[in-house]
């Protein structure tokens, strides 16, 4: 059914579970250009229902880094709005009675499954190479049970009753129709046994009560979008116009991850990249401003915004293009503005404080500031001569050496000098390894030198980003060596 609705609504809803990705500023960056070409509101919604993953101090990056972008909202929890809160964690009581009266309509029920029983269920179809998906037990209960296992304050999870038989379908802005055998689609999970909904009763409950007219989304919810379709349905709502963007990918064609490209906004913010650039790149994955322009900004793009100029071939992040599209805007700097930005993004005092406790005993001069330090206003390293390999071990040793600790680093919240020195001593201690066969390979890969400040105080200066990026890079390099 068509939006009767004038004011154009949109919204994105990123999840607090880690550093901003810049897959967040692509999606928000087509939901601001669409907005703003049809004077409508752009909302943010903080999605953090989901409390295994969920970092406290994420949401105020995400806010941050959106800002820095250049891409302001209308709405959201920082600002609020008329369909406040903006946070699903205090919407809470809303999903447990939408899901209540999903049961009396008879489109959802009541699951009290194990997770140990669904842990042998799913098992069990991987040995037979059936489909995964819930076997529907607990689905047509005699109303007895139920009752008695409340009383006996058995968990249970509330699930929706998808149909069995028939198709979905709705028609997507950039794909046309799209539909999905009804068979195929599992029993979805509303309400978790801890009182939070899923991502899927929320997104549409949410949508529907802020008044939500076009979603605009990456492509990874189009296996989703029928179980959207279904609930709305099954509330009897108006369905918004959904539009599915081309996922940002990698050089081989694979969805964009930090393991091949660093994904952090505040890594390509830390890196010099101005965000009327990061703007006008994010702009270039899929869409075509036309006559083969590249440059252009974030108005140009509004006012000449059409759906037809998207194409889903799958846009390639490149960092060599993005570098490109830079230097393209920092030829036309002032060098006012230059200055302004290697002050503030290179130079800034709360960086160079950081720093100059770590070469104080090591430097006799200001002049062997530069000397001492290079490596922390650097950007990529060069290995090619770097001595990432100790005697006795192999590169390829050295590499798996490297992978793990770049994975556990990963999942480092508290990014201190003696928390990451105490993950690398736990790696250590686990592997049987002594200290020369890892500190100094990552000491080169992060510094590019056998001879720095302490490792693990650098580490910290340096920030995640850059030290995820450099030591993939090294690990990238010592693969070279391994196949000579």
């Amino acid at each position: 059914m068509p939006h009767t609705q004038k004011e154009v609504r949109v919204r994105i809803a990123p999840s607090p579970t880690g550093d901003p990705h810049i897959g967040t500023a692509y999606i928000a960056l087509f939901n601001y250009v669409f907005t703003k070409k049809n004077k409508g509101k752009f909302i943010i919604r903080i999605e953090d229902t989901d409390q295994k993953r969920y970092r406290s101090d994420s949401e105020a990056m995400i806010l941050d880094a959106l800002k820095w972008v250049g891409i302001q909202w209308d709405e959201g929890p920082d600002i609020g709005g008329p369909y406040a809160p903006y946070k699903q964690s205090e919407r809470k009581e809303i999903y447990r009675e939408y899901a209540e009266a999903l049961i009396q309509k008879g489109h959802a029920y009541r699951c009290f499954c194990t997770t140990q029983r669904l842990d042998v269920l799913r098992k069990t179809q991987q040995a037979q190479k059936l489909p995964p998906g819930y076997d529907r037990l607990c689905r047509d209960l005699p109303k007895e049970d139920v009752d008695k296992k409340i009383a006996e304050n058995i968990p249970y999870v509330i699930r929706m009753k998808m149909p069995t038989v028939g198709k979905t379908t709705f028609k997507d802005t950039l794909r046309g129709n799209i539909e999905f055998e009804n068979d195929g689609i599992d029993d979805q999970v509303l309400l978790k046994t801890d009182g939070f909904p899923t991502y899927h009763l929320a997104v549409v409950v949410d949508d529907h009560l802020m008044k939500i007219t076009h979603v605009i989304r990456g492509e990874e919810w189009i296996s989703s979008t029928p179980k959207h379709i279904m609930l709305y349905e099954m509330f009897g709502w108006e369905k918004p116009d959904f539009c599915h963007l081309p996922l940002l990918r990698n050089a081989d064609k694979s969805k964009i991850s930090k393991r091949k490209n660093p994904t952090s906004i505040n890594y390509y913010r830390r890196k010099g990249i101005l965000p009327e650039t990061l703007r006008n790149f994010l702009a270039l994955m899929g869409w075509n401003f036309g006559d083969n322009v590249e440059k252009f900004s974030t108005q140009d793009m509004i006012e000449g915004f059409t759906w037809d100029r998207m194409t889903l071939g799958g846009p390639v992040f490149d960092l060599k293009k993005l570098s490109w599209l830079n230097g393209q805007y920092l030829k036309i700097e002032s060098n006012d503005k230059w200055l302004t930005c290697l002050k503030d993004i290179v130079f800034n005092d709360e960086y160079l404080l950081k720093i100059i406790p770590l070469i104080k005993e090591r430097v006799e001069k200001f002049e062997d500031f530069i000397d001492n330090t290079a490596f922390f206003f650097q950007g990529d390293l060069n290995y090619a001569n770097a001595p990432l390999v100790p005697k006795g071990r192999t590169a390829a040793e050295i590499a798996g050496y490297l992978n793990d600790l770049v994975l556990k680093l990963d999942i480092c919240e508290n990014w201190n000098h003696t928390e990451i020195h105490n993950i690398f001593n736990e790696y250590l201690a686990e592997k049987g390894l002594k200290p020369k066969d890892v500190f100094m390979p990552m000491r080169v890969a992060v510094t590019g030198s056998k001879e720095t400040p302490p490792l693990f105080e650098c580490i910290e200066v340096l920030g995640k980003d850059i030290v995820q990026r450099r030591v993939r890079l090294a690990i990238d390099f010592l693969k070279t060596m391994k196949e000579q």
